[in-house]
């Protein structure tokens, strides 16, 4: 293909929000280029999609795949948020009954590249039988897919020399150079314990077997990262998979992304407006992570204790997925009024985060609010809870733009104390300077729109000289 013609591209996400956003971000990306992209998702997940910009939607076809009929999955369940753990199993076996659909909408439009998640693996073999080239595209780091490790280990055909949970609290062997890329006891204690491990089978595959067989069927890997940020875990990837693997930046935030003007964010703003330079705390744990009463209770009277004004984002999980409101102390809220808002529902967090009040981000360290936070210059107060969160936290540690609360090494338990004296290290006191210093430098790396056109421009490029001729 000449390199002046424009590509039609399919992206395929697993349906976490975690998962789909950044998807889209790159969708954005790539059609702000030129080329057209097929989104396929379930039609309810797009409908909540944020919505494209006006000169972006002539490019980017929205291709809704309704899930099949699955006994216990409740109609209105398309994504993660919308079903508790138990019911999680009933997701995926919907999802793998995608395959056909998928192959007949690639057989028909013939699309050049196919990038899809780790969840639909089955979508490398697919396009293969078609003649159509595939990128795995990852939205955890290079560093948390090493820590992985090879095909052949995941898929079970060799064996995993990590038989218990503390053989996943040091560095694997495969990595050559000093780190301290593991989980903590209570991290994958916690992944065992509520069901959410990677050895789990759900549909008769087992997540480390998706997570093998998504970069053993493609032709190459791209990675939501850079190479100034990892790339000794870059170039580990590449020599574990044996194929290419290409960062494709880090989507830094933009203009569209922060949301119309609202009536909401001006009654946000204009508390936000009220407090000093760099003493609000923002609190907010993502779409996934479900937090205990006690944890709950754990930050709320550390919040208190530390004096310090805080907007928190304690979102009740909606549908099937409820358990139950969560129950804040008692008077808590009287005792931190005007101090401090709590928020239920969604909110701006860029137009949060970038505000020059908020000076801390008390945050579960998933990548895509990482991302931001470094772009926004604001440093790390960091409680891990599922997934890659313990990985991406002690990357964070290693280079400073994070630091992690206190926890009990068996059950991840932490005081209310641990939390206040967290606070006030990273965003008041001299010790916790280095944070503070390492975020703004690192920021300039996360910001920079120009470096990240070129690892765009240079991810396009490889497609266009590697897709099949027609």
């Amino acid at each position: 293909m000449a390199q002046t013609e424009k590509l039609h591209i399919v992206l395929f996400p697993w349906l976490a929000f975690g998962h789909m956003i950044p998807y889209l971000k790159f969708a954005k990306l790539i059609a702000q280029k030129g080329h057209r992209v097929s989104f396929l998702c379930p039609p309810r997940n797009i409908d909540r999609l944020p919505k494209i910009p006006p000169n972006l939607t002539p490019l980017i076809n929205f291709v809704k795949l309704p899930l099949p009929h699955v006994e216990n999955l409740p109609d209105n369940a398309e994504s993660t948020v919308d079903l508790p753990l138990d019911k999680m199993q009933y997701l995926n076996k919907a999802y793998d009954m995608l395959q056909e659909p998928v192959a007949e909408f690639l057989r028909t439009s013939a699309p050049d590249w196919v990038l899809y998640d780790y969840a639909p693996y089955w979508v490398g073999s697919i396009s293969a039988s078609l003649g159509i080239k595939t990128a795995f595209f990852s939205v955890s780091t290079a560093a948390a897919l090493s820590f992985l490790g090879p095909s052949s280990v995941l898929k079970g055909e060799t064996d995993d020399y990590r038989k218990t949970l503390e053989d996943f609290t040091v560095p694997p062997k495969w990595i050559p150079f000093p780190t301290t890329l593991a989980f903590r006891y209570f991290e994958i204690h916690r992944m065992v314990e509520s069901d959410q491990t990677l050895s789990n089978t759900y549909n008769g595959v087992t997540e480390l077997y998706r997570f093998g067989a998504a970069p053993e069927n493609c032709d190459i890997l791209a990675i939501r990262s850079c190479l100034e940020y990892e790339p000794e875990y870059i170039q580990l990837l590449q020599n574990i998979h044996g194929k290419p693997v290409l960062p494709v930046g880090l989507f830094p935030p933009s203009e569209d992304d922060n949301g119309d003007e609202t009536e909401t964010w001006r009654t946000m703003k204009e508390w936000l407006d009220k407090q000093e330079k760099g003493s609000v705390v923002y609190v907010s744990f993502g779409t996934e992570a479900k937090l205990k009463q006690e944890e709950i209770t754990a930050v709320a009277l550390g919040l208190e204790h530390s004096q310090l004004p805080f907007f928190w984002v304690l979102r009740t999980h909606s549908g099937s997925a409820a358990t139950g409101l969560s129950q804040l102390p008692e008077g808590f809220e009287e005792r931190t009024k005007g101090r401090g808002v709590m928020w239920n529902t969604w909110v701006p967090q860029l137009k949060i985060l970038a505000h020059d009040s908020v000076g801390g981000y008390l945050a579960h360290s998933g990548w895509s609010s990482v991302i931001e936070s470094v772009h926004f210059q604001k440093p790390m107060i960091l409680l891990t809870f599922v997934s890659d969160q313990g990985l991406n936290a002690r990357i964070l540690e290693e280079k400073k733009l994070g630091y992690s609360i206190p926890r009990n090494e068996q059950d991840g338990s932490f005081s209310s104390n641990a939390v206040a004296d967290s606070l006030k290290l990273v965003m008041i006191e001299d010790e916790g300077k280095i944070y503070r210093e390492k975020v703004k430098e690192m920021s300039g790396l996360f910001a920079d729109k120009d470096k990240q056109d070129w690892y765009l421009d240079n991810f396009l490029d490889y497609l266009k000289s590697h897709a099949a001729s027609k």
